[in-house]
């Protein structure tokens, strides 16, 4: 691989601009609360239309508003965590050749009242998710609990190796209960279900590690970027790429075995979209660095829009003849 150069941190070089340096500002406090992630909690649908498909009950006129202030309530939980993140990021993201421009590193967030903007957007969230029902704020509230987990010290998971993907892509299963509960539904969600749904973050957020760590390539900067990266290296990255992806299917053909079999007629789709996701992580600066851009891909989008539009189909239509085939053989006495 090429090895490439790296920007230095602002405090080891002086700059004759120096004087010039950028000062806190309203639009350095919107860009840490990162609005443009927040297409991320799409990953809130498929706990709808599950839910939705297993009690119908739940589809009438207030689904549409409650639907609305739930996602509301979560992009505004998911901006309180991204406050965190970049403020307690910022002393290694001057060691990134891109992140070190972010507003906290270049000076443009006052970092008292970034903390000031991480509890008050957590707190307008819980106040919405309250509106709805408590299960439904239980569930919001976890996601900024995970948030702390994975950021602030002593725990800081994010800097400790595979805990980094199993911590962050918890966030899946939770944003999963938190459509699911923001139906209104009174059912208990599937097990099988939640612990495929966070193993597919795990092959997601891993695939986004091996991409980074392919272009991060410089043994100093990748400690001094990300500490987990230490006791990483490509072939144990793929090899958990595999381990993860491995589990999610064996849960999710749990959940089809017992819940809904037509959806078996949907796993050559979710392959491909899985391979597809896996083939963009060799491209240098990779999108899947940057999962909120993704659809800026047509190729995967397309692949990613068929395979979620046969899914929901599969969920409210039945298929007798696949329930006939994979009836079970019972043992000859």
């Amino acid at each position: 691989m090429t090895q490439k150069s790296f920007r230095p941190a602002p405090h080891e070089v002086e700059s004759p601009s120096a004087a010039r340096a950028p000062r806190p500002s309203l639009a350095g406090h919107l860009r840490i609360a990162r609005v443009d992630h927040w297409i991320k909690n799409v990953f809130v649908l498929p706990g709808i239309v599950v839910a939705a498909s297993m009690d119908r009950s739940v589809l009438n006129s207030g689904l549409a508003v409650r639907i609305a202030i739930g996602l509301l309530s979560l992009c505004l939980m998911s901006s309180s965590n991204y406050v965190i993140n970049e403020i307690l990021d910022a002393p290694f993201d001057r060691y990134h050749p891109s992140k070190s421009n972010r507003p906290v590193p270049s000076g443009q967030v006052s970092v008292r009242l970034g903390y000031v903007e991480w509890l008050a957007l957590m707190a307008g969230a819980t106040g919405l998710g309250l509106i709805l029902s408590p299960p439904f704020t239980f569930s919001v509230l976890a996601l900024w609990i995970m948030g702390c987990v994975y950021n602030i010290s002593p725990i800081r998971t994010k800097d400790i190796p595979y805990l980094d993907v199993l911590s962050e892509s918890i966030n899946n299963p939770i944003r999963m209960l938190a459509g699911w509960y923001l139906t209104g539904t009174k059912l208990v969600p599937s097990a099988s279900l939640l612990a495929s749904y966070w193993m597919i973050g795990c092959y997601f957020m891993a695939v986004k590690r091996f991409s980074e760590y392919r272009d991060l390539d410089d043994p100093e900067t990748v400690r001094s970027y990300r500490k987990s990266f230490s006791a990483y290296t490509e072939p144990r990255l793929l090899v958990s790429i595999v381990f993860y992806s491995s589990i999610a299917m064996l849960f999710l053909g749990a959940f089809i075995i017992r819940y809904r079999m037509e959806l078996i007629l949907a796993f050559p789709l979710v392959a491909l979209v899985m391979a597809m996701y896996l083939a963009l992580a060799f491209k240098h600066d990779s999108p899947v660095q940057h999962p909120e851009g993704l659809y800026r891909d047509p190729k995967l989008m397309a692949a990613v829009i068929a395979c979620a539009a046969l899914m929901v189909v599969l969920l409210f239509v039945d298929v007798p003849l696949l329930h006939r085939i994979f009836v079970p053989t019972l043992p000859t006495p």
